[in-house]
């Protein structure tokens, strides 16, 4: 069974303006320029299936060519003062502020989400710029006397060296700034290659970053297609010292062996199975609070989204019955029409995959609360989904979602509910509700994740060090960590004379 969802077909004027706006190229050496086969590839909006623009799709001789670029321009950018380059990234910082409703306005066109996230995410990924344009200045090392007494020990930190930059489609403006921030702060030279399905928000980032003084082969940007064969050349060339991946754990796999030829210094912030737990004495209506926006930020795709729910018995009718009622109000419909809080999913493979997990639950007990359906029309759109009593076999337990399903599970125990959480290879971030203050400590330290969201439904902010555990990656970004990824530290041990 589909319901349908009204959605116009059409660019107004101003997302047409909007969209011609930003530039189509890849951006080598301080230049726009086309694709070295002239290859071009369509972006869709997945609201209405219609092609906004023509992308550059570039090829690994393109690649090479940026590289080549990062690389001419590393000596002269790591010798750049931080002030100059931390008001680089200032001036920037307050470009994107500027132009927020443009920026937010081709984000729900390319990736579909409500103009009200998009607002949010432009402003989250500014203060990237805003913040590591203040660490820029903040770089240091330390001068020490040695132990015995008969020298010193200096160390200082220096740029890292040309970095690859891979980012992902669902948060398309802030996971660039986030890497490309603290890459300017610390005297590197990047490519970046953004995500095929929204590449427009990086591009127009980039006209910003050089509009705002950024030398021409600092950042050197490549869409495609063809990400492997393109990108492949790049990570193998020993010119390269840096790679930065955030996207599904299966391709974090194969980059970081790619990247073990070389010894790249390596990031990566890979997939999320993010349990939600609520305890019997939680404040039940800031749980469901913190659950709306715990898995429907982002409509459901975000590698932070709540994942699984694992709910006190006493208290897992009431939880489930609460949040089936406010997941059943949610408005759907085009990221552009007023009062809409979820747009589609990115594609129909991202559909289908929500519709498996879905129908897979519900064939092995889980009860449908509400939803349980895509819509029809064009568009790749999925109804808000709770599912109660979902059991221990169910995929969607333990695969990544990516939608805006709920699976509500139940435990007894605090010691069931910690094992719960942690049954899973991912670590990313975790979320408890409690109002037992010695149980948050506890149940905290015993989480295996990078992050933990107390009583709360969003961790990400650009102050705070964002990563995970086990298999949702290594290293962090953001915070006074995130430059620490770009730096490489040089020992200097001499004797006074």
């Amino acid at each position: 069974m589909t319901s349908s969802v009204a959605t116009p077909t059409g660019l107004a004027p101003q997302e047409a303006q909007v969209v011609e706006s930003v530039p189509t190229g890849l951006y080598i050496g301080g230049s726009w320029r086309p694709s070295g086969s002239g290859a071009t590839f369509p972006v869709e909006d997945p609201s209405t299936n219609q092609v906004l623009a023509q992308v550059a799709d570039a090829g690994p001789e393109d690649a090479r060519a940026a590289l080549d670029a990062a690389v001419a321009a590393q000596e002269g950018w790591a010798a750049c003062p931080p002030r100059e380059r931390g008001e680089i990234l200032r001036r920037a910082f307050e470009a994107i502020m500027d132009r927020q409703e443009e920026l937010a306005l081709i984000m729900t066109l390319e990736m579909g989400k409500p103009l009200s996230e998009s607002r949010a995410e432009v402003a989250y990924a500014a203060e990237f710029f805003r913040w590591f344009s203040e660490e820029a200045c903040r770089i240091a090392g330390r001068y020490a006397k040695a132990p015995n007494g008969a020298g010193r020990l200096v160390t200082m930190r220096q740029p890292v060296g040309p970095c690859l930059l891979i980012t992902p489609w669902n948060f398309p403006l802030a996971m660039a700034t986030r890497k490309v921030g603290p890459a300017v702060a610390a005297g590197c030279t990047m490519v970046l290659k953004p995500a095929a399905l929204t590449p427009l928000s990086a591009l127009a980032v980039t006209q910003i970053l050089a509009d705002a003084g950024l030398p021409g082969g600092v950042l050197n940007v490549i869409t495609t297609t063809k990400a492997g064969p393109t990108t492949g050349p790049v990570i193998s060339d020993p010119r390269l010292r840096k790679l930065s991946f955030t996207g599904s754990t299966e391709v974090g796999h194969a980059l970081m062996a790619q990247a073990s030829e070389q010894l790249l210094r390596i990031s990566m912030e890979l997939g999320g199975n993010a349990p939600f737990l609520v305890f019997e004495d939680a404040d039940l209506d800031a749980a469901v609070e913190g659950a709306m926006v715990a898995k429907m930020r982002n409509g459901g795709e975000a590698c932070t989204a709540a994942n699984r729910f694992h709910v006190a018995e006493p208290v897992a009718d009431a939880f489930a019955s609460k949040l089936a009622e406010r997941m059943a109000a949610v408005k759907v419909g085009r990221g552009t029409e007023e009062g809409v809080q979820l747009g589609p999913l990115v594609d129909q493979p991202t559909r289908s995959k929500v519709s498996e997990l879905v129908e897979d639950a519900a064939g092995k007990g889980a009860k449908v609360l509400t939803g349980g359906e895509a819509m029809d029309g064009p568009g790749y759109f999925y109804r808000p989904t709770v599912l109660a009593g979902v059991p221990a076999g169910a995929r969607c337990l333990s695969e990544e979602i990516f939608g805006p399903v709920a699976p509500i599970t139940t435990f007894s125990t605090e010691e069931e509910a910690i094992a719960s959480a942690n049954d899973t290879e991912y670590g990313l971030v975790a979320y408890l509700y409690t109002r037992d203050f010695s149980r948050a400590l506890r149940v905290t330290e015993a989480l295996e994740s990078g992050m933990v969201g107390l009583n709360q439904g969003m961790v990400s902010n650009p102050a705070a060090p964002f990563g995970g555990v086990k298999h949702s990656g290594l290293g962090r970004e953001g915070g006074a960590e995130g430059i620490e990824e770009y730096l490489s530290i040089k020992y200097l041990a001499f004797t006074l004379g």
